[in-house]
Protein backbone atom coordinates (compact mmCIF):
# COMPACT_ATOMS: atom_id res chain seq x y z
CA UNK A 1 0.00 0.00 0.00
CA UNK A 2 2.76 2.43 0.96
CA UNK A 3 4.54 1.69 -2.19
CA UNK A 4 1.45 1.83 -4.01
CA UNK A 5 0.71 5.66 -3.33
CA UNK A 6 4.08 6.90 -2.77
CA UNK A 7 5.37 5.71 -6.64
CA UNK A 8 5.01 9.71 -8.06
CA UNK A 9 6.88 11.03 -5.16
CA UNK A 10 9.91 7.72 -5.26
CA UNK A 11 10.21 8.14 -9.13
CA UNK A 12 10.62 12.33 -8.76
CA UNK A 13 13.53 12.02 -5.85
CA UNK A 14 15.14 8.99 -7.99
CA UNK A 15 15.08 11.66 -10.81
CA UNK A 16 15.86 14.46 -8.78
CA UNK A 17 18.79 12.38 -7.41
CA UNK A 18 20.05 11.46 -11.09
CA UNK A 19 20.37 15.17 -12.03
CA UNK A 20 22.33 16.13 -9.36
CA UNK A 21 24.98 13.12 -10.02
CA UNK A 22 24.95 14.41 -13.85
CA UNK A 23 25.77 18.12 -12.24
CA UNK A 24 28.75 16.63 -10.27
CA UNK A 25 30.02 14.42 -12.60
CA UNK A 26 29.77 16.04 -16.06
CA UNK A 27 26.24 17.24 -17.76
CA UNK A 28 27.65 15.77 -20.84
CA UNK A 29 27.51 12.20 -21.91
CA UNK A 30 30.14 12.59 -23.92
CA UNK A 31 32.70 13.73 -22.91
CA UNK A 32 36.24 11.78 -22.94
CA UNK A 33 36.98 10.99 -19.50
CA UNK A 34 33.46 9.62 -18.79
CA UNK A 35 32.57 8.54 -15.01
CA UNK A 36 31.00 5.03 -15.84
CA UNK A 37 29.55 4.97 -12.61
CA UNK A 38 27.79 8.34 -12.26
CA UNK A 39 28.37 9.63 -15.46
CA UNK A 40 25.42 10.60 -17.74
CA UNK A 41 24.72 7.16 -19.38
CA UNK A 42 26.50 5.49 -16.98
CA UNK A 43 25.57 2.32 -14.65
CA UNK A 44 24.17 4.44 -12.09
CA UNK A 45 21.24 5.54 -14.60
CA UNK A 46 20.35 1.89 -15.58
CA UNK A 47 20.48 1.14 -12.18
CA UNK A 48 17.67 3.88 -11.42
CA UNK A 49 15.79 2.88 -13.78
CA UNK A 50 15.43 -0.36 -12.68
CA UNK A 51 15.04 0.53 -8.93
CA UNK A 52 12.28 2.80 -10.08
CA UNK A 53 10.72 -0.09 -12.13
CA UNK A 54 10.66 -2.52 -9.44
CA UNK A 55 9.04 0.46 -7.04
CA UNK A 56 6.88 1.76 -9.38
CA UNK A 57 5.54 -1.28 -11.43
CA UNK A 58 6.30 -3.90 -8.40
CA UNK A 59 8.42 -5.89 -10.45
CA UNK A 60 11.34 -8.14 -9.46
CA UNK A 61 12.98 -8.76 -12.90
CA UNK A 62 14.03 -6.68 -15.35
CA UNK A 63 12.46 -8.93 -18.23
CA UNK A 64 8.95 -8.41 -16.24
CA UNK A 65 9.68 -4.89 -17.57
CA UNK A 66 8.57 -6.26 -21.11
CA UNK A 67 5.25 -7.49 -19.64
CA UNK A 68 4.58 -4.45 -18.08
CA UNK A 69 4.85 -3.19 -22.07
CA UNK A 70 7.61 -0.61 -20.33
CA UNK A 71 9.77 -2.20 -23.15
CA UNK A 72 10.07 -3.74 -26.05
CA UNK A 73 11.77 -7.63 -25.78
CA UNK A 74 14.74 -5.68 -28.23
CA UNK A 75 15.11 -2.69 -25.95
CA UNK A 76 15.48 -4.94 -22.75
CA UNK A 77 18.15 -6.82 -24.76
CA UNK A 78 19.57 -3.64 -25.12
CA UNK A 79 19.50 -2.45 -21.45
CA UNK A 80 21.43 -5.93 -20.65
CA UNK A 81 23.93 -5.26 -23.09
CA UNK A 82 24.50 -1.93 -21.53
CA UNK A 83 24.04 -3.03 -18.07
CA UNK A 84 26.83 -5.93 -19.23
CA UNK A 85 29.07 -3.99 -21.12
CA UNK A 86 29.61 -1.43 -18.33
CA UNK A 87 29.92 -3.54 -15.42
CA UNK A 88 32.83 -5.11 -17.38
CA UNK A 89 34.60 -1.62 -17.94
CA UNK A 90 34.02 -0.66 -14.28
CA UNK A 91 35.42 -3.87 -13.10
CA UNK A 92 38.34 -3.78 -15.78
CA UNK A 93 39.03 -0.18 -13.97
CA UNK A 94 38.89 -1.85 -10.43
CA UNK A 95 41.25 -4.15 -10.81
CA UNK A 96 43.92 -2.27 -13.29
CA UNK A 97 43.85 0.39 -10.59
CA UNK A 98 43.40 -1.49 -7.66
CA UNK A 99 40.70 0.66 -6.18
CA UNK A 100 37.39 2.11 -6.80
CA UNK A 101 38.29 4.20 -9.54
CA UNK A 102 34.64 5.45 -11.50
CA UNK A 103 36.69 8.34 -13.67
CA UNK A 104 37.78 6.16 -17.12
CA UNK A 105 41.25 8.23 -17.08
CA UNK A 106 43.28 8.11 -20.42
CA UNK A 107 46.01 6.50 -19.06
CA UNK A 108 43.96 3.64 -18.16
CA UNK A 109 42.02 3.50 -21.59
CA UNK A 110 44.23 1.90 -23.77
CA UNK A 111 45.35 -0.80 -21.17
CA UNK A 112 41.68 -1.54 -20.95
CA UNK A 113 40.78 -1.46 -24.58
CA UNK A 114 43.68 -4.37 -24.21
CA UNK A 115 42.03 -6.16 -22.19
CA UNK A 116 38.80 -6.51 -23.72
CA UNK A 117 40.39 -7.47 -26.50
CA UNK A 118 39.50 -4.06 -29.02
CA UNK A 119 42.13 -4.33 -32.20
CA UNK A 120 43.41 -1.51 -34.00
CA UNK A 121 41.49 -0.92 -37.58
CA UNK A 122 42.05 1.53 -40.52
CA UNK A 123 41.81 5.39 -39.42
CA UNK A 124 40.68 4.24 -35.92
CA UNK A 125 43.06 2.76 -32.75
CA UNK A 126 42.52 -0.02 -30.53
CA UNK A 127 41.37 2.75 -27.37
CA UNK A 128 39.62 4.62 -29.89
CA UNK A 129 37.57 2.20 -30.99
CA UNK A 130 36.84 0.92 -27.23
CA UNK A 131 35.85 4.71 -26.27
CA UNK A 132 33.42 4.73 -29.36
CA UNK A 133 31.54 1.84 -28.06
CA UNK A 134 31.50 3.54 -24.56
CA UNK A 135 29.68 6.55 -25.97
CA UNK A 136 27.40 4.27 -28.41
CA UNK A 137 26.15 2.21 -25.21
CA UNK A 138 26.14 6.03 -23.15
CA UNK A 139 23.74 7.15 -26.05
CA UNK A 140 22.02 3.35 -25.95
CA UNK A 141 21.29 4.28 -22.03
CA UNK A 142 19.91 7.96 -22.95
CA UNK A 143 17.57 6.51 -25.24
CA UNK A 144 16.20 3.53 -22.95
CA UNK A 145 15.49 6.25 -20.10
CA UNK A 146 13.66 8.38 -22.57
CA UNK A 147 11.46 5.56 -23.29
CA UNK A 148 11.45 4.40 -19.66
CA UNK A 149 10.23 8.13 -18.82
CA UNK A 150 7.44 7.96 -21.29
CA UNK A 151 6.09 4.64 -20.05
CA UNK A 152 5.82 6.23 -16.64
CA UNK A 153 4.06 9.34 -17.28
CA UNK A 154 1.15 7.28 -19.29
CA UNK A 155 1.17 5.07 -16.28
CA UNK A 156 0.89 7.64 -13.57
CA UNK A 157 -2.14 8.97 -15.71
CA UNK A 158 -3.59 6.06 -15.62
CA UNK A 159 -3.54 5.80 -12.12
CA UNK A 160 -4.54 9.23 -10.84
CA UNK A 161 -7.81 8.50 -8.93
CA UNK A 162 -10.77 10.69 -8.55
CA UNK A 163 -10.65 14.01 -8.43
CA UNK A 164 -7.03 14.26 -8.75
CA UNK A 165 -7.42 12.37 -11.91
CA UNK A 166 -9.40 15.38 -13.65
CA UNK A 167 -6.89 17.85 -11.76
CA UNK A 168 -3.92 15.83 -13.68
CA UNK A 169 -5.80 16.04 -17.21
CA UNK A 170 -6.48 19.48 -16.37
CA UNK A 171 -2.91 20.21 -15.97
CA UNK A 172 -2.15 18.23 -19.01
CA UNK A 173 -4.49 19.70 -21.31
CA UNK A 174 -3.72 19.23 -25.01
CA UNK A 175 -4.28 21.95 -27.32
CA UNK A 176 -3.38 22.40 -30.81
CA UNK A 177 -0.65 23.25 -32.56
CA UNK A 178 -0.32 25.84 -35.11
CA UNK A 179 0.48 25.07 -38.91
CA UNK A 180 0.26 20.99 -38.01
CA UNK A 181 -2.39 18.32 -37.42
CA UNK A 182 0.43 15.49 -36.34
CA UNK A 183 1.93 17.04 -33.57
CA UNK A 184 -0.03 18.81 -30.55
CA UNK A 185 0.82 20.37 -27.69
CA UNK A 186 0.72 18.59 -24.48
CA UNK A 187 1.65 20.01 -21.01
CA UNK A 188 3.93 23.07 -22.82
CA UNK A 189 5.55 19.87 -24.64
CA UNK A 190 5.56 18.95 -28.49
CA UNK A 191 4.16 15.52 -28.54
CA UNK A 192 2.51 13.19 -31.75
CA UNK A 193 -1.01 13.53 -32.70
CA UNK A 194 -1.28 9.86 -32.86
CA UNK A 195 1.07 6.48 -33.39
CA UNK A 196 0.92 6.59 -37.01
CA UNK A 197 2.43 10.37 -37.15
CA UNK A 198 5.90 9.18 -38.30
CA UNK A 199 4.78 6.22 -40.51
CA UNK A 200 2.06 7.95 -42.80
CA UNK A 201 4.92 10.88 -43.48
CA UNK A 202 8.30 10.51 -42.61
CA UNK A 203 9.17 14.12 -43.27
CA UNK A 204 7.58 14.52 -39.88
CA UNK A 205 10.84 12.78 -38.45
CA UNK A 206 12.08 16.26 -39.34
CA UNK A 207 8.99 18.38 -38.78
CA UNK A 208 8.66 17.56 -35.35
CA UNK A 209 12.15 19.77 -34.48
CA UNK A 210 11.14 22.67 -36.92
CA UNK A 211 8.19 23.10 -35.05
CA UNK A 212 9.78 22.79 -31.59
CA UNK A 213 12.48 24.77 -32.45
CA UNK A 214 9.47 27.50 -34.20
CA UNK A 215 7.44 27.37 -31.26
CA UNK A 216 9.87 27.11 -28.30
CA UNK A 217 8.88 23.70 -26.98
CA UNK A 218 10.19 20.67 -24.98
CA UNK A 219 9.90 17.52 -26.52
CA UNK A 220 7.35 15.10 -24.35
CA UNK A 221 9.05 11.37 -24.26
CA UNK A 222 6.27 9.82 -26.46
CA UNK A 223 7.24 11.83 -29.26
CA UNK A 224 11.22 10.92 -29.15
CA UNK A 225 10.30 6.98 -27.84
CA UNK A 226 8.08 7.08 -31.41
CA UNK A 227 11.05 8.96 -33.17
CA UNK A 228 13.74 6.41 -32.20
CA UNK A 229 11.54 3.01 -32.58
CA UNK A 230 10.69 4.82 -36.14
CA UNK A 231 14.35 5.69 -37.47
CA UNK A 232 14.16 2.71 -39.52
CA UNK A 233 11.90 5.50 -41.98
CA UNK A 234 14.74 7.13 -43.14
CA UNK A 235 15.98 5.99 -45.99
CA UNK A 236 17.51 7.65 -49.37
CA UNK A 237 14.76 9.28 -50.51
CA UNK A 238 13.60 11.20 -47.17
CA UNK A 239 17.88 12.22 -47.34
CA UNK A 240 17.38 13.43 -50.96
CA UNK A 241 13.27 14.84 -50.03
CA UNK A 242 13.67 18.89 -50.69
CA UNK A 243 11.19 19.98 -48.08
CA UNK A 244 13.36 17.34 -45.43
CA UNK A 245 16.69 19.18 -46.38
CA UNK A 246 14.66 22.22 -46.25
CA UNK A 247 13.40 21.65 -42.40
CA UNK A 248 16.55 20.51 -42.00
CA UNK A 249 18.81 23.73 -42.78
CA UNK A 250 16.38 25.81 -40.91
CA UNK A 251 16.55 23.52 -38.18
CA UNK A 252 21.08 24.21 -38.48
CA UNK A 253 20.61 27.62 -39.14
CA UNK A 254 17.87 28.96 -36.53
CA UNK A 255 18.41 31.95 -34.55
CA UNK A 256 16.80 30.05 -31.66
CA UNK A 257 18.67 27.46 -30.59
CA UNK A 258 20.03 25.46 -32.94
CA UNK A 259 22.32 23.69 -31.29
CA UNK A 260 20.11 22.03 -28.38
CA UNK A 261 17.45 20.53 -31.23
CA UNK A 262 20.34 19.06 -33.21
CA UNK A 263 21.84 17.65 -29.74
CA UNK A 264 18.55 16.32 -29.45
CA UNK A 265 18.07 14.82 -32.94
CA UNK A 266 21.65 13.15 -32.27
CA UNK A 267 20.78 11.77 -29.18
CA UNK A 268 17.33 10.46 -30.81
CA UNK A 269 20.07 8.69 -33.45
CA UNK A 270 18.18 10.66 -35.96
CA UNK A 271 20.87 13.16 -37.09
CA UNK A 272 23.42 10.59 -37.78
CA UNK A 273 20.33 8.40 -40.34
CA UNK A 274 19.68 11.87 -41.97
CA UNK A 275 23.71 12.54 -42.61
CA UNK A 276 25.29 8.75 -42.68
CA UNK A 277 28.43 10.09 -42.96
CA UNK A 278 27.77 12.33 -39.47
CA UNK A 279 26.63 8.65 -38.23
CA UNK A 280 29.79 7.30 -38.63
CA UNK A 281 31.74 10.14 -36.35
CA UNK A 282 29.19 9.78 -33.70
CA UNK A 283 30.73 9.21 -30.86
CA UNK A 284 33.67 8.73 -31.92
CA UNK A 285 36.54 9.87 -29.68
CA UNK A 286 40.01 11.19 -30.68
CA UNK A 287 43.24 9.77 -28.10
CA UNK A 288 44.57 13.06 -26.99
CA UNK A 289 44.89 15.46 -24.00
CA UNK A 290 43.32 18.09 -26.17
CA UNK A 291 40.09 17.05 -26.77
CA UNK A 292 37.35 17.38 -24.18
CA UNK A 293 34.47 15.70 -26.23
CA UNK A 294 33.73 13.13 -28.82
CA UNK A 295 33.84 14.20 -32.51
CA UNK A 296 29.80 14.94 -32.85
CA UNK A 297 29.39 16.76 -29.68
CA UNK A 298 32.50 18.63 -30.80
CA UNK A 299 30.69 19.89 -33.99
CA UNK A 300 27.49 20.73 -32.14
CA UNK A 301 29.21 22.69 -30.01
CA UNK A 302 31.10 24.66 -32.72
CA UNK A 303 27.37 25.12 -33.91
CA UNK A 304 26.78 27.09 -30.37
CA UNK A 305 29.60 28.66 -30.48
CA UNK A 306 28.71 30.33 -34.07
CA UNK A 307 25.08 31.00 -33.12
CA UNK A 308 26.21 32.82 -29.77
CA UNK A 309 29.05 34.93 -32.46
CA UNK A 310 26.20 35.65 -34.41
CA UNK A 311 23.68 36.70 -31.29
CA UNK A 312 26.70 38.87 -30.20
CA UNK A 313 27.16 37.24 -26.59
CA UNK A 314 30.43 36.09 -27.47
CA UNK A 315 31.69 39.65 -28.14
CA UNK A 316 34.35 40.18 -25.42
CA UNK A 317 35.66 36.82 -26.26
CA UNK A 318 36.38 38.09 -30.05
CA UNK A 319 35.64 41.10 -31.25
CA UNK A 320 36.92 40.45 -34.74
CA UNK A 321 34.40 37.62 -35.24
CA UNK A 322 31.46 39.70 -33.89
CA UNK A 323 31.99 42.27 -36.29
CA UNK A 324 32.52 40.38 -39.03
CA UNK A 325 29.35 38.22 -39.06
CA UNK A 326 26.59 41.16 -39.88
CA UNK A 327 28.59 41.01 -42.95
CA UNK A 328 27.85 37.49 -44.02
CA UNK A 329 24.64 37.29 -44.31
CA UNK A 330 24.44 35.90 -48.25
CA UNK A 331 26.77 33.18 -47.09
CA UNK A 332 25.20 32.44 -43.50
CA UNK A 333 23.93 29.24 -45.01
CA UNK A 334 26.94 27.98 -46.06
CA UNK A 335 29.23 28.78 -43.21
CA UNK A 336 26.81 27.21 -40.68
CA UNK A 337 26.79 23.73 -43.19
CA UNK A 338 30.50 24.46 -42.80
CA UNK A 339 30.36 24.24 -39.06
CA UNK A 340 28.85 21.30 -38.95
CA UNK A 341 30.59 19.52 -41.78
CA UNK A 342 34.27 20.26 -40.77
CA UNK A 343 35.37 17.25 -38.83
CA UNK A 344 32.73 14.62 -40.59
CA UNK A 345 35.60 12.31 -41.94
CA UNK A 346 37.33 12.12 -38.58
CA UNK A 347 38.83 8.55 -37.97
CA UNK A 348 39.38 7.65 -41.72
CA UNK A 349 42.88 6.45 -42.84
CA UNK A 350 43.24 9.85 -45.05
CA UNK A 351 43.02 13.36 -44.45
CA UNK A 352 40.05 14.03 -42.70
CA UNK A 353 40.40 17.78 -44.55
CA UNK A 354 40.11 16.19 -47.81
CA UNK A 355 37.72 13.77 -47.23
CA UNK A 356 35.58 16.21 -45.25
CA UNK A 357 35.32 18.58 -48.50
CA UNK A 358 34.79 15.63 -50.86
CA UNK A 359 31.89 14.61 -48.27
CA UNK A 360 30.41 18.40 -48.66
CA UNK A 361 30.95 18.42 -52.16
CA UNK A 362 28.20 15.19 -52.17
CA UNK A 363 25.89 16.25 -50.06
CA UNK A 364 25.46 20.06 -50.20
CA UNK A 365 23.47 19.92 -53.52
CA UNK A 366 20.82 17.82 -51.34
CA UNK A 367 20.56 20.08 -48.80
CA UNK A 368 19.96 22.84 -51.37
CA UNK A 369 22.90 24.88 -51.57
CA UNK A 370 24.11 26.58 -54.58
CA UNK A 371 26.95 25.18 -57.06
CA UNK A 372 29.07 28.56 -55.34
CA UNK A 373 27.74 27.65 -51.68
CA UNK A 374 28.73 23.94 -51.91
CA UNK A 375 32.12 24.71 -53.09
CA UNK A 376 32.29 27.63 -50.34
CA UNK A 377 31.58 25.16 -47.53
CA UNK A 378 34.12 22.15 -49.05
CA UNK A 379 36.87 24.99 -49.71
CA UNK A 380 36.09 25.72 -45.38
CA UNK A 381 35.98 22.04 -44.65
CA UNK A 382 39.38 21.48 -46.42
CA UNK A 383 41.00 24.29 -45.24
CA UNK A 384 39.89 24.58 -41.37
CA UNK A 385 43.05 24.04 -39.94
CA UNK A 386 45.08 26.38 -41.99
CA UNK A 387 44.65 29.26 -40.26
CA UNK A 388 44.78 28.32 -36.61
CA UNK A 389 48.30 26.15 -37.68
CA UNK A 390 49.80 29.71 -39.52
CA UNK A 391 48.71 32.06 -36.41
CA UNK A 392 50.16 29.59 -33.95
CA UNK A 393 52.93 28.10 -35.48
CA UNK A 394 54.82 30.50 -38.16
CA UNK A 395 56.50 33.65 -37.53
CA UNK A 396 52.94 36.57 -38.18
CA UNK A 397 56.28 39.27 -38.85
CA UNK A 398 57.67 37.20 -41.40
CA UNK A 399 56.18 38.76 -44.55
CA UNK A 400 56.58 34.93 -46.28
CA UNK A 401 53.80 33.18 -43.89
CA UNK A 402 51.24 36.25 -45.01
CA UNK A 403 51.94 35.81 -48.44
CA UNK A 404 51.88 31.91 -48.14
CA UNK A 405 48.57 32.36 -46.19
CA UNK A 406 46.86 34.67 -48.68
CA UNK A 407 47.50 32.09 -51.27
CA UNK A 408 45.10 29.96 -50.06
CA UNK A 409 42.86 31.99 -49.00
CA UNK A 410 42.68 34.21 -51.72
CA UNK A 411 39.88 36.63 -51.07
CA UNK A 412 38.34 38.69 -48.33
CA UNK A 413 34.99 37.02 -48.28
CA UNK A 414 37.23 33.77 -48.11
CA UNK A 415 39.61 35.17 -44.88
CA UNK A 416 36.08 36.28 -42.83
CA UNK A 417 34.35 32.68 -42.76
CA UNK A 418 37.53 31.04 -42.40
CA UNK A 419 38.40 33.60 -38.95
CA UNK A 420 34.66 32.69 -37.94
CA UNK A 421 35.39 29.16 -38.50
CA UNK A 422 38.33 28.68 -37.17
CA UNK A 423 37.22 30.98 -33.80
CA UNK A 424 33.70 28.18 -33.65
CA UNK A 425 36.40 25.03 -33.94
CA UNK A 426 39.15 26.43 -30.73
CA UNK A 427 36.28 27.22 -28.72
CA UNK A 428 34.42 23.92 -29.51
CA UNK A 429 37.12 22.03 -28.73
CA UNK A 430 36.00 22.45 -24.25
CA UNK A 431 36.88 24.78 -21.81
CA UNK A 432 39.81 26.69 -20.90
CA UNK A 433 41.68 25.74 -24.95
CA UNK A 434 40.28 28.99 -26.22
CA UNK A 435 42.73 32.15 -24.85
CA UNK A 436 43.27 36.19 -25.38
CA UNK A 437 46.94 34.78 -27.41
CA UNK A 438 45.43 32.95 -29.75
CA UNK A 439 42.61 35.39 -30.06
CA UNK A 440 46.07 38.11 -30.41
CA UNK A 441 47.08 36.07 -32.97
CA UNK A 442 44.23 34.98 -35.70
CA UNK A 443 43.55 38.84 -35.37
CA UNK A 444 46.95 39.18 -36.55
CA UNK A 445 46.97 37.19 -38.92
CA UNK A 446 43.52 38.86 -40.33
CA UNK A 447 44.56 42.02 -40.16
CA UNK A 448 47.79 41.28 -42.56
CA UNK A 449 46.62 38.55 -44.37
CA UNK A 450 43.34 41.42 -45.36
CA UNK A 451 45.92 44.32 -46.03
CA UNK A 452 47.79 42.06 -48.95
CA UNK A 453 44.60 40.65 -50.59
CA UNK A 454 43.17 44.37 -51.01
CA UNK A 455 46.45 45.95 -51.93
CA UNK A 456 46.89 47.48 -48.56
CA UNK A 457 43.34 48.93 -47.54
CA UNK A 458 41.95 47.70 -44.46
CA UNK A 459 38.45 48.60 -42.70
CA UNK A 460 41.24 48.93 -39.38
CA UNK A 461 44.70 50.07 -40.39
CA UNK A 462 47.93 48.73 -39.25
CA UNK A 463 48.50 52.14 -37.32
CA UNK A 464 44.98 52.61 -35.79
CA UNK A 465 45.43 49.14 -34.52
CA UNK A 466 48.91 49.44 -33.21
CA UNK A 467 47.62 53.05 -31.60
CA UNK A 468 44.74 51.41 -29.88
CA UNK A 469 46.80 48.98 -28.79
CA UNK A 470 48.97 51.21 -26.76
CA UNK A 471 46.20 53.00 -25.38
CA UNK A 472 44.66 49.57 -23.50
CA UNK A 473 48.16 49.09 -22.56
CA UNK A 474 48.11 52.40 -20.74
CA UNK A 475 44.63 52.33 -19.50
CA UNK A 476 45.64 48.26 -17.65
CA UNK A 477 48.74 50.49 -16.70
CA UNK A 478 46.97 52.97 -14.97
CA UNK A 479 48.22 52.58 -11.35
CA UNK A 480 51.74 53.58 -13.10
CA UNK A 481 52.99 57.20 -12.50
CA UNK A 482 52.07 58.94 -15.78
CA UNK A 483 55.13 59.37 -17.24
CA UNK A 484 57.07 56.63 -15.93
CA UNK A 485 53.99 54.80 -17.98
CA UNK A 486 54.17 57.04 -21.27
CA UNK A 487 57.79 55.60 -21.35
CA UNK A 488 57.21 52.24 -21.12
CA UNK A 489 54.30 52.61 -23.41
CA UNK A 490 56.27 53.89 -25.88
CA UNK A 491 59.35 51.75 -26.05
CA UNK A 492 57.34 48.66 -27.74
CA UNK A 493 57.54 48.00 -31.28
CA UNK A 494 54.35 47.82 -33.09
CA UNK A 495 54.87 43.57 -33.52
CA UNK A 496 54.78 42.88 -29.82
CA UNK A 497 51.39 45.00 -29.39
CA UNK A 498 49.75 43.74 -32.39
CA UNK A 499 50.83 39.94 -31.43
CA UNK A 500 51.28 39.49 -27.72
CA UNK A 501 47.88 39.33 -25.49
CA UNK A 502 47.16 42.09 -23.06
CA UNK A 503 47.67 39.42 -20.11
CA UNK A 504 51.15 39.19 -21.08
CA UNK A 505 52.39 42.54 -21.86
CA UNK A 506 50.93 43.14 -18.22
CA UNK A 507 52.76 40.08 -17.04
CA UNK A 508 56.17 41.49 -18.66
CA UNK A 509 55.51 44.70 -16.93
CA UNK A 510 55.61 43.20 -13.72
Amino acid sequence: EVVRTTGPEYVQAKLAERDERHAKAGESRYLVEPNVKDGKGGLRDLQTLFWIGKYFYRVRTGEELVEKGVFTQAEYREFQKAEDFLWAVRCHMHFLTGKAEERLHFDIQREIAERLGYTTHPGLSAVERFMKHYFLVAKDVGDLTRIFCAALEEEQAKHVPGFNRIFLTFQRRKRKLAGTSDFIVDNHRINIADDGVFERDPVNLLRLFWFADKHGLEFHPDALKLLTRSLGLVNKSLRRYEEANRLFLDILTSDRNAELNLRRMNEAGLLGRLIPDFGKIVAMMQFSMYHHYTVDEHLIRCIGVLAEIERGDGEKIHPLAHSLMPGLKKSREALYVAVLLHDIAKGRPEDHSEAGARIARRICPHMGLSPADTETVAWLVENHLVMSMTAQTRDLNDRKTIEDFASIVQSVERLKLLLILTVCDIRGVGPGVWNGWKGQLLRTLYYETELLLTGGFSEVSRAQRTAAARERLAEALSAWPAKERKRYVAQHYENYLLTVDLNDQLRHAD
